[in-house]
């Protein structure tokens, strides 16, 4: 199964920001990673560089290869609407990030984990698939055997975030993806529309 498996601090860095959660070790260092962190003379950057930036700081976000994340381009780019709002809204679709925006894992790459290892159930069925699509009305849940899983009973009570388009019942610890999220709703800091400009050249 490939994903990102490199240095997460780096990247976050690179982009100055918290790109994967919580970081101890970003907070500490939040400047540019390199010998010369903050000294080094950078120049203006091309229009070209900003929306190179922006895509991968969206596919590091997410935790999508390069060939999934074009893919999901060319599918938004075929949908009715703005083509950047549906690839994010494709983006948070994925079931590895309805766990996470549940609440169940503290991470992305926690709940691609737990997808992979058969906790998680979309309408009472077994799914192992992270980038399965989740759609409106969807019930996902704990797996029966892995509701008392420490990790999951931890990031549950450490879960603040509350999003209008997802309901979670505690008790079932189980969930409805209720609605597509409107941009608005995304909390995410990415500018869509340099993806689309790039991917449109």
């Amino acid at each position: 199964m490939a994903r990102y498996t490199g240095p997460k601090t780096k990247i976050a860095r690179k982009f100055g920001e918290a790109i994967f959660g919580e970081d101890k070790s970003f907070e500490k260092r939040n400047y540019p990673p390199g010998q010369h962190g903050n000294n080094r003379r950078r120049g203006k950057k091309s229009e070209y560089a900003i929306q190179l930036a922006e895509k991968q700081k969206a596919k590091y976000t997410y935790g999508i290869l390069e060939r999934q994340f074009r893919n999901l381009y060319d599918k938004a780019n075929r949908a009715p609407g703005i083509t950047g709002e549906v690839l994010l809204q494709l983006c948070e679709g994925r079931l590895d990030n309805v766990v996470y925006r549940m609440g169940i894992s503290s991470s992305r790459r926690g709940a691609r984990q737990l997808v992979s290892h058969r906790h998680i159930t979309v309408n009472g069925e077994l799914v192992n698939i992270p980038s399965y699509a989740v759609k409106p009305g969807d019930v996902i849940a704990v797996r029966e055997k892995s509701k008392s899983l420490t990790a999951i009973s931890d990031s549950l009570q450490n879960a603040s975030h509350v999003y209008e388009w997802i309901t979670w019942n505690n008790d079932k610890k189980e969930g409805t993806y209720v609605s597509v999220p409107q941009r608005l709703q995304i909390p995410e800091n990415i500018n869509e529309q340099f993806i689309v400009e790039l991917y449109s050249k």
